[in-house]
C-alpha cells in the first residue's frame, strides 16, 4: 500500500510517500481502507519533534474515515464494508496518511449509512475537542452566552455548530469573509478578530443576543497566550474558559484583578486525554447523520501533497477542514 511517513524530524520536505506492505490488524483492531483523513496542526507538531511520536519512521495523521476491510479476531460490533470513522490514531499507532490504517476499536465507530465520508473524515479531532470543551469541561446550558474564537476554524466551526443546537446564545470572530458562512451555522454574532475594540463590542453583542450586559458565560480559547487577559475582561461572574491546543508556555494574565474578581475557572484540555472516544464518537456521528453538524471541507489533497497539506493548515486561511484523500 502507499503510505505517508517521515523518516526523521523536519519540515514538510521530511515526508514522502512510501510502498509498504499493508497492515494486519491485532485482535482488537479493525482495518480500515482510508478514504478521508484530516490534516490538522498536531500532526506537523509529530513531524517537527515537538510531540515524539511511538516509532520512526512514522505515518502521520490523528483522524481516519474510511470502510472496514478487516476485523481482528476478538472484534465484535463491525463488519466488513461498514462505514467508519475515529480519531487518536496518530500518537501511539500508525495513523491515516495511507490507503490502510489499522485503528483500536476504542476510537473507531460505525457511521449511519448516508453521512458523507470526506467529511467524516475530517470530523475527529474538531468535533471531539468542541464537544469536550463546550458540553463536558464547560458544562454549557441553555442560554449561556458563549465566546468561540477562531470560529472558521476546525474546532471552531463545529464548536459554533455544538454551542447553538445546545440553546447558547454563539459570538465568534473570524475574518470578515467567513462571518455570513458562520451566520448559517448558528452563531449570532460575528465579530473581525483583530478590530481594536474587540472587547467592546463582544460586550455590546451580549447585550444585543440575551438583552443583559453580565459578559460571557463560557469561552472556547485556542490561542490563550494571546488571549487569556482578553478573556477575563470580558468574562462574566463564574465564567468557565477552556483552553485547547495551547503550545506555548508563557501564559497568564496581565489584568489579574479582572481574573480574580470575577471568580473565572480555567481547564486546559487536550483530547487526547479522553477516558472513552466511541461515547463521543457516537454522539457526534448522531449529529452529522442529523444534519444538525457539518464539517466544512474547504480542500482535499492526495497522498503526493502531504506536504502542501501541512504547510497549508498552518499557514493559509481556509474555513473547516483540509483533507487527504488516499
Amino acid at each position: 500500500m502507499r503510505a505517508v511517513r517521515f523518516h526523521d524530524y523536519g519540515g514538510t520536505d521530511v515526508l514522502q510517500v512510501d510502498e509498504i506492505d499493508r497492515p494486519d490488524p491485532a485482535a482488537d483492531e479493525v482495518l480500515v481502507e482510508v478514504r478521508a483523513a484530516a490534516v490538522n496542526p498536531v500532526d506537523t507538531y509529530f513531524r517537527e519533534g515537538a510531540y515524539e511520536p511511538f516509532a520512526l519512521p512514522m505515518i502521520p495523521g490523528i483522524d481516519v474515515a474510511g470502510t472496514v476491510a478487516e476485523v481482528g479476531e476478538t472484534v465484535e460490533g463491525f463488519s466488513k464494508g461498514d462505514p467508519v470513522y475515529g480519531t487518536a490514531i496518530g500518537n501511539d499507532h500508525y495513523g491515516g496518511y495511507a490507503e490502510y490504517a489499522a485503528v483500536p476499536t476504542d476510537r473507531l465507530v460505525v457511521l449511519p449509512e448516508g453521512v458523507d465520508l470526506i467529511a467524516a473524515g475530517g470530523a475527529g479531532v474538531a468535533a471531539v475537542t468542541a464537544w469536550r470543551g463546550l458540553i463536558e469541561h464547560a458544562e454549557l446550558q441553555v442560554g449561556d452566552r458563549c465566546l468561540i474564537h477562531g470560529g472558521s476554524g476546525g474546532v471552531g466551526h463545529a464548536a459554533v455548530q455544538l454551542a447553538a443546537a445546545a440553546g447558547a446564545h454563539v459570538i465568534t470572530t473570524a475574518r470578515p469573509h467567513y462571518h455570513d458562512r458562520l451566520a448559517e451555522l448558528g452563531a449570532d454574532v460575528v465579530l473581525e478578530y483583530s478590530r481594536d475594540d474587540l472587547a467592546e463590542a463582544v460586550l455590546e453583542a451580549v447585550r444585543a443576543v440575551s438583552g443583559q450586559p453580565a459578559g460571557i458565560d463560557v469561552i472556547l480559547d485556542h490561542r490563550m497566550h494571546e488571549y487569556l487577559s482578553f478573556d477575563a475582561e470580558v468574562a462574566a461572574t463564574g465564567c468557565r474558559v477552556v483552553g485547547i491546543g495551547e503550545k506555548d508556555p508563557q501564559v497568564g494574565f496581565s489584568h489579574s484583578s479582572a481574573a480574580r474578581g470575577k471568580d473565572l475557572s480555567l481547564r486546559l484540555m487536550s483530547m487526547f486525554n479522553t477516558p472513552d472516544f466511541r461515547p463521543r464518537l457516537s454522539k457526534v456521528a448522531a449529529l452529522l447523520d442529523a444534519g444538525d453538524l457539518e464539517i466544512a471541507v474547504a480542500e482535499t489533497y492526495g497522498l503526493e501533497d502531504a506536504a502542501d497539506a501541512q504547510r497549508a493548515v498552518l499557514e493559509d486561511s481556509f474555513f473547516g477542514k483540509l483533507v487527504l484523500t488516499p
